[in-house]
């Protein structure tokens, strides 16, 4: 195994498959740190540009060179690429004894790398709680960032202090928990691009063609008060328990058809399934009375498709 290049004592070569949207930012963020990024791995166009973007002047390499060549092995690849990628080198004698292994999939503890770790590597996963552009930007947000590590006993000092030079705030983690931990995560940052998607383009079918400006400040506000204050937080309609105001908007919903005259379909579904859900905790919390709850529901129901 070749070592880092760097003087500074603890340095380390490492090598990146592959430098996507989170790869290229990790890789950037270590060599800040002090380490020697020897080598990454892209296939799209857009990687390409990204490693010269982020990591200028570092070589693309192939998998087996990468791995011959880096003492720290960052694999950023996609979830149901990583098994196979992990078992793939293990079949061809990749993985060096000593070799760090470290994964960035929020799915995964570090089961997945237990080929190499065989092979005499060591494993360790370490997974930002951020959303990831690809941008130098990123960086700078890694600093103070939620990172979940996950590594046997021994080694969990390594990830904790890989976290820290990330510029994060790492926590421990066990492997059964990171699925829905990941799925939490999910819910809550994808789906709120999905949710906000979809109010975009209700605003757009309603004539409003402004819409991300006309949203930002209630949205920003929410967040806000959905972070600080959980359910407390809640306004609207079905938190008073107005089901002529719930009513009204599934009518208008349906109404609505989009630039090219098309239904909203997936907006009235998602409308239906949100506000059942926001119906059933406000009743649960006491927010409304039962009989409201029950009112929404109904009003919810109303013409809505049979399986």
């Amino acid at each position: 195994m070749r070592a880092g290049n760097s003087s500074r004592p603890g340095r380390l070569g490492v090598g990146v498959i592959s430098v996507g949207r989170v790869g290229a930012v990790i890789g950037s963020a270590l060599r800040a740190a002090g380490h020697q990024v020897v080598g990454g791995h892209a296939v799209s166009a857009a990687s390409r540009e990204r490693a010269e973007l982020l990591l200028p002047g570092v070589p693309l390499l192939d998998v087996p060179e990468i791995l011959r060549r880096a003492e720290l092995v960052v694999l950023s690849v996609p979830d149901d690429a990583l098994g196979p990628l992990v078992q793939g080198a293990t079949d061809l004698g990749h993985w060096q004894a000593g070799q760090l292994v470290v994964h960035t999939s929020g799915r995964y503890g570090t089961a997945v790398l237990e080929p190499a770790r065989q092979a005499g590597a060591i494993p360790l996963a370490i997974h930002p709680a951020m959303t990831f552009g690809g941008f130098s930007t990123d960086v700078a947000r890694l600093v103070g960032c939620p990172m979940a590590v996950t590594a046997p006993a021994p080694v969990l000092p390594i990830a904790h202090a890989l976290a820290v030079e990330l510029g994060g705030e790492p926590f421990v983690l066990d492997e059964s928990a990171r699925p829905a931990y990941h799925a939490a995560l999910t819910h809550g940052a994808n789906h709120l691009v999905t949710l906000v998607g979809q109010a975009v383009r209700m605003l757009a079918a309603a004539g409003v063609d402004d819409g991300a400006p006309t949203l930002r400040p209630l949205l920003t506000a929410a967040l806000e008060r959905a972070l600080l204050e959980g359910e407390a937080g809640l306004t609207g309609p079905v938190s008073r328990g107005d089901a002529g105001t719930v009513a009204a908007h599934l009518d208008s919903l349906k109404a609505l058809r989009d630039g090219q005259g098309r239904p909203l379909d997936d907006v009235v579904a998602t409308y239906r399934v949100l506000a059942a859900a926001t119906a059933r905790r406000c009743e649960v919390n006491g927010r409304i009375s039962s009989e409201q709850a029950k009112s929404v529901r109904e009003v919810l129901e109303q013409g809505e498709p049979c399986d």
